[in-house]
């Protein structure tokens, strides 16, 4: 090649990169299509949820969370309503009516009078079927009721009974309380601070020896279970522990019923009938009795 040539070249690419330049885009980016008014509108605008209404809400066949909210709300208005006194029993129209809950659904209703109410049970239902009223623990209605039963744990060794299930099933608890406060003991159960309600039985008092309540005080039973205590005392030859406390039904056996004994006659010399026949009239002829 002609070496003339060859430094224009040269002096060219050193001209060309000595010349600062900027490139331009070959091609230019599309604009998005212009959106009209009403589209820009509608795709600004966020997604809102169906208004509900509380009566619409209420009117559904609603979650179990709600149905259980119903239901609990009812059993703590018929427990209110025992302990004040009223024990009559009310229809489900009566009871919605009482809570303020007239405008739940008609499904909620039909599980609240077919199958909730019916399985509660806090809830006894009357004998019609339509009606229901608070079942409480105890059947008691004064302070009579409550001696009555307060007399029959004590004599069949079953204990006392919880104070909050008194409250529960007494109307007018506190006042039937403060009455009775001289023929009632209240102790305080350490393991969980609540309270349990005896039998104040004033001819078991009895004055103890000073001597005597200091041993008393001084042994300690209590990490020993009722197996070490029993075997303790059978090693020091006392038994009498032993004839203490709930004794187990034993049933008895029934007796087979006994058979009528029946004589029977001996069958001996049955077989010689004959014999002894011919025998005797032979004896009678010797003796000058003739037969006739």
């Amino acid at each position: 090649m002609d070496p003339a040539l060859l430094r224009e070249r040269e002096a060219f690419k050193k001209r060309a990169m000595a010349t600062p330049t900027v490139e331009k885009k070959a091609k230019l980016e599309r604009a998005p299509p212009s959106l009209s008014s009403d589209d820009s509108k509608r795709k600004m605008r966020p997604p809102t949820a169906p208004k509900l209404d509380a009566s619409t809400y209420k009117t559904m066949s609603g979650s179990s969370q709600y149905r259980f909210g119903v239901l609990a709300k009812i059993v703590k208005f018929m427990r209110t309503r025992h302990q004040d006194g009223d024990d009559h029993p009310l229809s489900i129209e009566d009871i919605l009516d009482e809570t303020n809950q007239l405008d739940i659904g008609q499904s909620v209703k039909n599980w609240l009078a077919g199958e909730a109410l019916s399985n509660n049970p806090k809830i006894e239902v009357s004998p019609c079927g339509q009606k229901f009223s608070f079942k409480p623990v105890y059947k008691i209605k004064d302070g009579k009721t409550l001696m009555r039963l307060l007399k029959q744990h004590d004599l069949k060794g079953l204990g006392g009974i919880l104070l909050e299930d008194v409250q529960e099933s007494l109307p007018h608890c506190e006042k039937v309380l403060k009455n009775r406060a001289a023929e009632i003991l209240f102790i305080i159960r350490p393991i969980d601070k609540k309270k349990i309600l005896f039998y104040n039985d004033r001819t078991a008092n009895f004055l103890v020896d000073d001597e005597f309540q200091k041993l008393w005080r001084s042994a300690t039973v209590d990490a020993m279970d009722d197996a070490k205590i029993d075997e303790y005392l059978e090693k020091q030859g006392i038994r009498s522990m032993q004839d203490h406390g709930l004794k187990k039904p034993v049933p008895k056996r029934k007796k087979a019923a006994s058979k009528k004994r029946q004589f029977k006659k001996p069958r001996d010399n049955e077989h010689l009938a004959d014999v002894l026949e011919t025998y005797e009239d032979n004896t009678l002829t010797q003796k000058g009795v003739m037969p006739t």
